[in-house]
């Protein structure tokens, strides 16, 4: 049993690697804090089910317009909010975010309601012994693997990944080379909120009956716990971290479950935040990062 919760892990933890990218991205780009988070997951948790409930897609397909319609917001919230706030105090950038997310939550309660909602993907399972895993999270997991390392060659194989590289190193160097900075900069915050956004589509597989407007809050803790883990400001470090922060959630919750009287989900959270304070007073900048 323990051995099916750890292999759940690694398969879930992948998916937290990928939810947690676009946090990262957009910090180590933009130096700003994405406390509105957990609601662009949101936004493609609902993308997912309206697209199954209505038109059949199945979640592979809803991921590639929930990254459109990501990137589509992260565009408009960059030019309409974030552009102005850069050069202004962190605090300021930090509560603009959290004004967007309050913002998308209330929208979509307004929409469609307070009500949980959720679907089911079934395309089989596969027998591995020691646990039976549904096709649908191997899928979430094969699609989280393939999209990290798209993005990891565009960013060292494209010229516009060597050119956002270049920006994030010296913004003053880069304008001197002819690079547009301001450009660079909304289009890093509209990919990482576009990552943010797919990633909310494959979590549906995970938790089938949990779809609301406040979803995102939990999400939110638990992406930056991982962006901890892997170094705030990388994108690559905080995909492994999700694979690290997979094993002990799951690991966790069946050693807790075997506790009498003891509820595993609350301590699990619990866990996730006392890993946070352990990190950020040994090692702040993350197991994966550097100095």
């Amino acid at each position: 049993m323990f051995s099916g919760d750890l292999i759940n892990g690694i398969i879930l933890g992948a998916v937290y690697g990928l939810m947690t990218m676009g946090l990262s991205l957009i910090f180590g780009v933009l130096k700003v804090v994405n406390v509105g988070h957990g609601a662009f997951i949101m936004v493609g948790a609902f993308i997912a089910y309206w697209m199954f409930t209505l038109f059949g897609l199945p979640p592979i397909l809803s991921a590639i317009l929930a990254m459109i319609v990501g990137i589509a917001l992260g565009f408009i919230f960059y030019y309409l909010v974030m552009k102005w706030l850069l050069d202004a105090p962190e605090l300021s950038t930090l509560l603009a975010t959290f004004a967007i997310g309050i913002f998308l939550a209330e929208v979509a309660k307004a929409i469609w309601g307070p009500d949980y909602r959720g679907y089911t993907w079934n395309v089989g399972s596969i027998n591995l012994g020691v646990t039976t895993l549904p096709m649908a999270k191997v899928y979430a997991l094969l699609s989280s693997i393939v999209i990290a390392i798209a993005l990891y060659l565009w960013f060292k194989k494209t010229r516009a990944g060597t050119a956002l590289r270049g920006v994030v190193e010296d913004k003053e160097g880069a304008r001197v080379c002819g690079i547009n900075v301001e450009g660079y900069y909304a289009l890093s915050f509209a990919i990482g909120i576009g990552l943010t956004v797919m990633s909310g589509v494959f979590i549906t597989l995970f938790v089938p009956v949990g779809i609301n407007p406040y979803m995102g809050e939990v999400y939110t803790i638990k992406a930056f716990v991982i962006a901890v883990l892997g170094g705030l400001a990388s994108p690559w470090g905080a995909f492994f971290g999700g694979f690290i922060f997979g094993l002990v959630e799951n690991g966790s919750y069946a050693i807790l479950g075997l506790i009498p009287g003891v509820e595993p989900f609350s301590l699990t959270q619990c866990l996730a935040f006392a890993i946070l304070l352990v990190l950020l007073l040994l090692k702040p900048e993350g197991l994966l990062g550097k100095k």
